[in-house]
C-alpha cells in the first residue's frame, strides 16, 4: 500500500467512523447514567429518514438536521418513559425501538415519496458539503504533510468535525463538571445520589436526551453527508457496532474514539479491496463486506478483557419510602 492509497483509506476511515463515534458517545452518556440503550440503531435510522425527507422537501439540510434530531429525541423519550418512568426492561424497550424505526421509516417513505422506501436524491443545499480548511490548497504540494492536511484533515463535512470535537467535550463534561460527576454517580449508586437530594429521574432523562441528540446527528450524517438520501435499513448495523465499540472502550470517551476509528478502518479496507485474488483464489466481495462484523466479534471475544459496566446499569431505580 503506497502513501497515497494509505491517505485515501484513512480518509474513508474518518468518514465511516463518524456515525459510529456519535452513536458510541450517545450510548456512553446513556449507559453511564445506568440506562442501557440498544436502540441506538433505531434512533439513527429514523433520524436518517426524517433528515433526508425534510431536506428533500424543503431544500435545507439544516432543517433536515433539526428534523433528524427531533425524531431521534422522540424515540429517546419513549425509551426513557418505558425504562425510567415505568421501570420496564431496558433491553426490550431498545429492541422495540429498533423494530419500530425499521418498519416506520419504510412505511412513511413509501407513502410520502412512492420510491420503494427511499427518499429522493439530495442535491445542493439539501446536503452537507465538504469544508476546505485554510491553506489546504497551498500546502497540498508539500511532501507528506501536504496530503495529510489537504486530503486527510480537510474536505470533510461540518458534522465530521462536530463528531470529533464531541470527544474532548464529552470527557470534560463527564470528568470535570458537577453534572458529569452526578451522571456517573447515578449509574453506579443511584440511592446515594437520591440521598444527596439530586433527582435520579432527572439525570437519567437528561442522559437519554443527550443520547437522542447525538443519535440524531449520526443519522442525519448518514443520509445528508455520507450518502445523498435515505434507503431502507441504511444504518446497516452501525448502532450495534457502536455498542461493541463502547464495550471495547470500557465506557471511556477517548478510548471510544480509538475503537470507532478501528472499526471504521476495517470498513474502509473492506470497501476498497473487493474480489481480492490470492494466488488464484478469489475472495468474494461478500466476505469482504462481512469482514468488519466478523472482526468486531473477534475483537470483543478475544481482546477486550474484563469490561465492567456501570453497577446500576439496566436496573430501574425504585425510591425507598
Amino acid at each position: 500500500m503506497d502513501f497515497l492509497t494509505l491517505i485515501q483509506v484513512l480518509d474513508s476511515t474518518i468518514r465511516l467512523s463518524t456515525p459510529l463515534l456519535l452513536a458510541c458517545l450517545a450510548g456512553l452518556y446513556s449507559e453511564r447514567s445506568g440506562i442501557f440503550d440498544i436502540g441506538l440503531e433505531g434512533k439513527m435510522l429514523i433520524a436518517a429518514f426524517f433528515s433526508a425527507a425534510v431536506a428533500a422537501v424543503t431544500g435545507s439540510v439544516w432543517l433536515g438536521l433539526l428534523a433528524g434530531i427531533a425524531s431521534s429525541m422522540v424515540l429517546s423519550g419513549l425509551h426513557g418513559l418505558a425504562s425510567i418512568t415505568f421501570r420496564g426492561n431496558q433491553l426490550i424497550s431498545g429492541v422495540a425501538i429498533n423494530f419500530l424505526a425499521a418498519g416506520l421509516t419504510v412505511l412513511i417513505a413509501q407513502d410520502w415519496f412512492s420510491q420503494g422506501g427511499r427518499t429522493p436524491s439530495l442535491f445542493g443545499q439539501g446536503r452537507f458539503e465538504p469544508i476546505t480548511l485554510p491553506f489546504a490548497e497551498a500546502l497540498e504540494p508539500v511532501p507528506v504533510l501536504g496530503p495529510i492536511y489537504s486530503e486527510l484533515l480537510s474536505g470533510h463535512s461540518v458534522l465530521v468535525y462536530v463528531a470529533f470535537a464531541m470527544v474532548p467535550l464529552t470527557w470534560w463534561v463527564l470528568f470535570r463538571t458537577r453534572f458529569g460527576l452526578r451522571l456517573r454517580a447515578v449509574g453506579e449508586n443511584p440511592a446515594a445520589v437520591d440521598t444527596a437530594g439530586v433527582s435520579v429521574v432527572g439525570l437519567r432523562y437528561a442522559a437519554v436526551a443527550i443520547a437522542g441528540v447525538l443519535c440524531g446527528i449520526a443519522g442525519a450524517y448518514l443520509a445528508t453527508a455520507l450518502q445523498a438520501g435515505f434507503v431502507k435499513d441504511m444504518t446497516a448495523g452501525r448502532g450495534f457496532i457502536a455498542l461493541a465499540a463502547l464495550i471495547f472502550a470500557k465506557w471511556r470517551p477517548w478510548h471510544a474514539m480509538g475503537a470507532c476509528l478501528l472499526f471504521g478502518f476495517l470498513q474502509a479496507v473492506a470497501l476498497r479491496y473487493q474480489n481480492i485474488d490470492l494466488g488464484g483464489v478469489v475472495i468474494p466481495v461478500q466476505a469482504m463486506d462481512a469482514l468488519p462484523y466478523i472482526l468486531t466479534v473477534v475483537i470483543l471475544a478475544g481482546f477486550v478483557g474484563k469490561a465492567i459496566p456501570p453497577r446500576a446499569g439496566g436496573a430501574p431505580y425504585v425510591k425507598e419510602r
